[in-house]
């Protein structure tokens, strides 16, 4: 006689047992100390995004004064619902740390072991003394300029490199109505008047940027770059026909003599090519400007020599040079908001995500971002740079 069944059976079979699996929420404690970098002015979070912060129950210590060479006051914070102490140390002993230039040696040595550190890199200035400091303290270190966005863009180096673009037009237009040094010549296009003629190097987000500004204020533009394929970007970009070329030097040169304004925007694996020669410059127009963006990594003219914000120009050739290597320094209060709307969204998703173990498990873009894993550097071409031992992230975290 046959048993009747009310499962089939593949039912009857053994299954795997399916659990549900939650992410558990974690608190960031943030510590911002002030920056003691030589002209650094900008801070890594604005007001409203400690506030955002602090709604979702996590917690803000800054050092005092942190923002105001930024305009933001300790009192905007303290409404914000940060803390503010006098007490570096006791910022520096916060589990997470934000920073805008990387920290010192003196300030590694503040850090507890195990900190989470969030700034630039800058790898141009880094030693490598500042790794093994970093590998020391078992440290995880993120660098803005390698979280990647969504899209695969680098969110916070466009950003920076936005203000740059725009600050380059905005600063040759003061340098050319200077009473002292300039030639008295509105930058624009004025009726019945001849516009300023630019010429730009390079095609990238700065370039772009500078472009959009120059043509906004009626100047004629000339751009120059090797890749075809980013001079075509470009274009389509401002969704306008302007003078483009490939680096010749006698297209180059004929442009160069007529220019008002010269932008250099151009960078290189290592060091700035170095595009305009200084005989190039000796045939500039007098009084002609020159704002070398290019500078922190060299320069693109043979010419540039590092300035500061505080003696940002010389003369040379006849021609007024502008090479401070931190433009967006200058404008801190738009490049801190700029930093901060960036940086808030990948705290909170650190946070969302249980911390920063399951972030970069989630986040790709994140997981980039990260140089220095518990001491260990995960980053290759720092590793190559200064002949120090790699450790690939993907097989520490996966």
């Amino acid at each position: 006689m046959a048993i009747f069944s009310p499962f089939s059976k593949a039912q009857l079979l053994p299954q795997e047992e399916k659990l549900e699996v939650t992410k558990h929420k974690s608190e960031l404690f943030i510590g911002i100390p002030k920056e003691i970098a030589y002209q650094e002015r900008r801070i890594c979070l604005a007001p409203d995004a400690v506030a955002s912060l602090i709604s979702h129950g996590h917690r803000v210590l800054i050092e005092a004064g942190a923002g105001e060479s930024s305009s933001y006051a300790d009192k905007e914070y303290q409404d914000a619902g940060a803390e503010v102490t006098n007490d570096t140390q006791k910022v520096f002993s916060c589990p997470m740390i934000l920073k805008v230039e990387p920290p010192t040696l003196p300030e590694i040595e503040m850090m507890n072991p195990q900190t989470i550190l969030i700034s630039a890199i800058q790898l141009k200035t880094q030693r490598k003394e500042y790794f093994q400091a970093l590998a020391q303290k078992r440290i995880t270190a993120l660098a803005f300029e390698f979280i990647k966005d969504e899209d695969g863009s680098y969110p916070a180096v466009r950003s920076l490199s936005e203000i740059a673009g725009i600050a380059s037009i905005h600063i040759a237009a003061e340098l050319m109505i200077n009473q002292n040094i300039g030639k008295g010549l509105l930058f624009g296009n004025i009726t019945g008047v001849p516009p300023t003629e630019v010429v730009i190097i390079g095609s990238g987000t700065v370039a772009e940027y500078a472009a959009r500004t120059a043509l906004g204020l009626g100047a004629n533009v000339k751009v120059f770059d090797n890749s075809i394929t980013k001079l075509r970007r470009l274009q389509n970009t401002l969704n306008q026909r302007i003078f483009t070329s490939t680096i010749q030097e006698k297209i180059l040169l004929k442009a160069l003599r007529r220019c008002d304004v010269a932008i250099g925007a151009m960078r290189g694996k290592n060091r700035a090519p170095i595009v305009v020669t200084e005989t190039m410059v000796e045939y500039m127009k007098k009084g002609a400007v020159i704002v070398d963006v290019s500078i922190d990594t060299g320069g693109c003219f043979e010419t540039s020599e590092v300035t500061t914000h505080d003696k940002p120009t010389f003369i040379k050739n006849n021609v007024i040079h502008y090479c401070v290597p931190n433009i967006p320094s200058r404008y801190s209060k738009t490049a801190s908001m700029s930093i901060s709307n960036i940086i808030s969204p990948f705290l909170l998703h650190i946070a969302d995500d249980g911390g920063i173990e399951s972030a970069i498990r989630c986040n790709r873009g994140l997981k980039n971002g990260i140089y220095m894993y518990h001491g260990l550097l995960t980053n290759r071409s720092i590793a190559d740079w200064f002949s120090l031992e790699f450790r690939d992230i993907n097989l520490i975290v996966f």
